[in-house]
């Protein structure tokens, strides 16, 4: 039987943060039931979908559902297991926000069977935590962990995010020390992304407060160096993990696996078929039950764009690419791809280890041009002839980016793009 991961979506914080694209509403208790009972009617008549699956892994995230009740939470899980498709092995997850960490409630939902928390620690700044608009300090997640080590939790994850306003490179290894400090067994570290129509895309697109690309570079790097010293293996662009912590469920994204969402704005992707249910929590609920239609975007997916999805996605793993998988799922020429990622080898960008091909540290900072490259020549395109790239294949073969260079790129991409 195959297997499947299954994503709910919470939308409901008790506050937005100054940076979230998310769909999500500020408080918003009023409606809770009614997407309470929306939510429930729309996994049970997803039932028969999800029949011929085994579920061994559940998401649920936000918005942030630490505030949405462990007894809302329990509800849903019972109504999964219900199915009687649940793994008893499953890896549950739910994000946790440090000021909403409840010890009675975390206790609750240890039993029910979650058995994985991320918790949004993001930095031990204090003064940044406040300019993003987090609502804790960083002693509430100290405090959040060791609430979540009580209730009996042994696979404990932490989100970072670097690049913050005004942050500089000794804040950001102030915040991994004291991250370390913490003990947990997954980290994820995000660079800051300013998302169109958040308040500090407003504030702060073009300011000089934000880190330049040469100091986010700075971080990146010291942070993959940092993590492996501690143990933390990398095995995705942006996530770390003590050997056997991996992310059961993320790593469903990357290697193309099947998953299904519920909520609003929650995407999915089973039998070759990916598919949204529309961003706004009234409409969503309205479409359960039956007043309108609940799917915002529908697309089947054929072979050719699938082996762009693995290539997109494998490349943003250590796991990285191989020939064979790739055959599995488009019988096209892979040679271009090869070639190509000779080229990357050269430059300190790409390793082969045995058949498979992955980016290095170097690589991943400027994945996006990489997997850009990757992509125009599985079409057929010529990449160092291309006007955008050919000036970074002239250069000399090197391990590291210099000083300025992925700016460079990112200005020569945009340029051929823009």
């Amino acid at each position: 039987m195959d297997r499947l991961g299954v994503y709910i979506h919470i939308p409901f914080c008790v506050s937005k943060c100054g940076y979230c694209d998310f769909y999500s509403i500020p408080g918003g208790s009023q409606r809770m039931p009614d997407y309470q009972s929306a939510l429930l009617s729309h996994i049970s008549e997803s039932a028969e979908a999800m029949s011929s699956y085994e579920i061994d892994s559940i998401y649920i995230g936000g918005g942030t559902p630490s505030c949405y009740g462990a007894k809302r939470i329990v509800e849903i899980l019972d109504e999964l297991k219900r199915m009687g498709n649940v793994r008893l092995d499953s890896e549950i997850t739910l994000e946790v926000n440090p000021d909403t960490a409840k010890l009675d409630e975390l206790k609750t939902l240890r039993r029910e069977g979650v058995n994985r928390l991320s918790i949004g620690v993001q930095s031990a700044n204090n003064d940044i935590l406040k300019i993003i608009g987090r609502r804790h300090n960083f002693r509430q997640a100290e405090q959040a962990i060791e609430t979540a080590r009580r209730a009996g939790f042994e696979n404990v994850s932490i989100d970072l995010i670097y690049g913050l306003p005004s942050q500089t490179k000794g804040d950001w290894a102030d915040t991994l020390s004291k991250a370390l400090e913490l003990h947990p067994e997954h980290i994820s570290c995000y660079a800051l992304k300013l998302e169109e129509g958040t308040p500090m895309y407003r504030s702060y697109l073009g300011s000089p407060l934000i880190p330049d690309d040469d100091e986010q570079a700075d971080m990146y790097l010291y942070t993959v160096d940092t993590l492996a010293r501690y143990g933390f293996s990398q095995y995705e662009i942006s996530n770390f993990a003590v050997p056997g912590y991996e992310s059961r469920h993320n790593l469903k994204y990357w290697q193309l696996d099947d998953y299904m969402g519920f909520g609003p704005g929650a995407h999915s992707c089973v039998n070759g078929v990916r598919y949204s249910y529309v961003r706004d929590l009234n409409k969503y609920i309205s479409a359960v039950i039956g007043d309108s239609m609940i799917i915002d975007e529908y697309e089947p997916v054929v072979p050719v764009q699938r082996a762009a999805e693995y290539l997109m996605l494998g490349m943003r793993t250590t796991h990285g690419i191989s020939q064979a998988e790739y055959h599995k799922i488009y019988r096209s020429d892979w040679a271009p791809i090869e070639e190509t990622f000779e080229l990357f080898d050269k430059k300190g960008w790409a390793v082969r280890e045995n058949d498979r091909w992955r980016l290095t540290p170097a690589g991943f900072l400027i994945s996006n041009v990489l997997i850009n490259a990757v992509l125009e020549a599985q079409t057929g395109a010529k990449v160092e002839n291309n006007p955008w790239m050919k000036g970074v294949f002239e250069q000399k073969a090197k391990q590291e980016l210099p000083e300025g260079e992925l700016e460079r790129f990112k200005e020569e991409y945009l340029g051929k793009n823009g």
